[in-house]
């Protein structure tokens, strides 16, 4: 069937795996040509790259496909010229797929007359057809081993680096781990590559990527409702848009495309999508940025991505969508998803990580039928080993390691422990801090904050601090400008609070959390190791209430209170005149329906607006 020598030649001199391992990489360097034919790099292919050494070495005919389509030798690269006409890669890869269904459609028929070869007591566990999924397993396994590869493209790394903040973020990471580090003994200090993956993670969600549900109307920017799926161009086959949405206006009654791109330097473009593009985007900024990183995919419709800790040697879960760092658990115990299959996927293995992100093992295995437990162990034992043969000693001792204290990790079920869905019981709370993670384990973990003078402000006799929703940082005026950022490390007590950001109204503010009918949290001064005692209080709190949202402010010493407006113009407090500490409290109520929890917010501030300051304390003593 197949017309070309070259093509025979790899479908009857081999194995039918040694076939469709080595086509479908064929077929793939075929696809990156005719969908970037002003792009170079996509002609270039290494002799020695780890993944042509696995697949289209060991199989007789794949070199001269290459040959046949028009590739010639150029040192240690295999070359397309510009000049070569592109009909016979064309047809090549043609008869490629041709071939490739026919082996499909075969194995389908013979499937149903292949008796799994696994105990008796095991048969049942497992369908019938349980080749036929095992090989499609196999399949989805092949083709995310080779689209993580394409983070490996300098090219694109590069940039990507030029649409990264670089040094904002070092510096953004850099504050960030001083302050959680004065909360922590010497020996539990916080990275600054952790840190650094904090920063970037937090970038891309609040001011690169964004989330699309239902996207706006192309034409009147209205609202648009789903109608099922058109047939994709060229230019978005081009960029792997193989399944494109369809959305009707309902003021001017247009078409809407919603293309799901998956090649991730179109993303860099388009800078929207759900957890597919955010999560392909994400891994490349990883990549990018020098992160070791995985592309990790949940059989059960979601993706994610894992970094892995120098510092504190092992893989961190992040999920860009949901700006979360560290909490595995968040799917199962937050989301209730019934997990089955988790894998990740890098240039130097892949690993079936779904123990990781699962409290219960042994509901999780009843669900997972898509393959024999035993196949599944073997085919990634076999992969892995398939890259590790092609690295250098070196290397290879350190992914080893690194794979032994995975597996010991995967062998006890880790637990929720409430609203921490991190399912943790490592790291220091450093990291907790600088994750700005809320939640019972964490209030328990970190002492209330109180402010006390510094010797300078002693020496003044007066204090002065200011906060910017914004930029999520305060100064310290009265110490010389010091600077400490994140809200949550100079708060008392926090309950029900957190830093809400609208990407749609670019604006920034400190809420209730959704669902929760109230919220309170306070801010604690307490000067009396200092002598001095208060003369007058400055205060500004600027809030905003709407519908019957309900936000109250008090101003509370050992001995007496007074409640203070929500307001952007300072207000002057003399009551607390002799006192030697207080107590900011902001407690909030009220507002309706399911968006009562945005009814009441404290500090709302333009996420342009640097230099403002929604909230300032000055005090003056005697």
């Amino acid at each position: 069937m197949a017309s070309g020598r070259s093509v025979s030649e790899l479908v009857n001199g081999n194995s039918i795996d040694k076939f469709m391992a080595a086509s479908e990489l064929l077929i793939e360097y075929a696809n990156n040509v005719l969908g970037n034919l002003s792009d170079p790099f996509y002609r270039r292919i290494r002799i020695d790259n780890p993944i042509v050494e696995r697949k289209l070495k060991p199989a007789n005919g794949a070199f001269e496909c290459l040959y046949e389509m028009g590739f010639v030798k150029d040192g240690e690269d295999l070359v397309l010229p510009a000049n070569v006409p592109l009909h016979k890669l064309r047809k090549i890869r043609d008869d490629l797929i041709r071939e490739r269904k026919v082996i499909h459609k075969q194995r389908m028929k013979s499937a149903s007359g292949d008796e799994p070869i696994i105990p008796l007591q095991q048969r049942s566990e497992y369908p019938a057809n349980i080749h036929v999924l095992e090989y499609a397993f196999y399949q989805k396994l092949l083709i995310q081993m080779t689209h993580v590869l394409r983070y490996e493209n300098p090219r694109l790394q590069k940039k990507v680096r030029e649409l990264i903040p670089v040094l904002e973020l070092q510096k953004e990471a850099k504050k960030r781990a001083e302050t959680a580090n004065q909360s922590t003994d010497a020996g539990k200090k916080i990275d600054m590559q952790d840190s650094l993956l904090l920063a970037l993670l937090n970038w891309f969600k609040t001011s690169f990527f964004k989330w699309v549900d239902t996207p706006p109307c192309h034409y009147c920017h209205g609202k648009t409702a789903a109608e099922g799926l058109l047939d994709p161009t060229k230019e978005e086959l081009r960029w792997e848009a193989n399944n494109v949405e369809s959305y009707r206006c309902s003021s001017c009654q247009k078409l809407t495309r919603f293309p799901r791109y998956n090649n991730p330097e179109k993303l860099l473009e388009t800078r929207e999508g759900r957890c597919g593009e955010w999560a392909n985007c994400f891994t490349l900024f990883a990549r990018s940025m020098g992160f070791e990183a995985r592309h990790v995919l949940d059989w059960t419709d979601h993706v994610w991505t894992e970094v892995f800790s120098m510092s504190q040697q092992r893989w961190l879960h992040c999920d860009p969508c949901e700006n979360v760092c560290d909490k595995p658990l968040l799917y199962e115990a937050g989301w209730g998803k019934k997990l089955t299959y988790v894998i990740a996927f890098s240039k130097e293995d892949v690993q079936d990580v779904s123990w990781r992100y699962s409290a219960k093992h042994k509901k999780m295995c009843q669900r997972r039928k898509e393959c024999r437990e035993s196949w599944l162990v073997k085919t990634i034992h076999q992969l892995n080993n398939q890259i590790l043969n092609s690295l250098v000693p070196s290397r290879k001792q350190v992914l080893l390691h690194r794979l032994v204290v995975e597996l010991v990790e995967f062998m006890t079920e880790k637990t929720s422990e409430g609203q921490n869905l991190s399912g943790r019981t490592t790291g220091s709370i450093a990291w907790r801090l600088a994750r700005g993670e809320a939640g019972s384990k964490l209030v328990v973990d970190r002492q209330p904050y109180t402010f006390k003078l510094t010797e300078m402000e002693k020496r003044t006799k007066s204090f002065h601090i200011q906060y910017s929703c914004s930029k999520d940082e305060y100064v310290r005026l009265s110490d010389n400008g010091s600077r400490t950022v994140g809200y949550e490390a100079m708060i008392g007590i926090s309950k029900n609070i957190f830093r809400k950001e609208e990407h749609d109204w670019n604006m920034v503010y400190l809420a209730r959390k959704e669902g929760t009918d109230k919220a309170e949290v306070s801010w604690k001064f307490d000067f009396e190791d200092s002598g001095l005692k208060i003369d007058i209080i400055m205060i500004r709190v600027d809030c905003k209430t709407f519908e019957n949202g309900n936000i109250v402010w008090k101003l509370s010493s050992d001995y007496l209170s007074t409640v203070l407006k929500g307001s952007p113009e300072m207000q002057t407090v003399r009551e607390m005149r002799g006192q030697e500490r207080f107590t900011l409290i902001a407690s909030l109520k009220g507002g309706k329906g399911d968006n009562a929890w945005q009814h009441t917010q404290l500090f709302r501030q333009s996420t342009s607006d640097t230099s403002g300051s929604p909230f300032e304390i000055r005090v003056f003593f005697k």
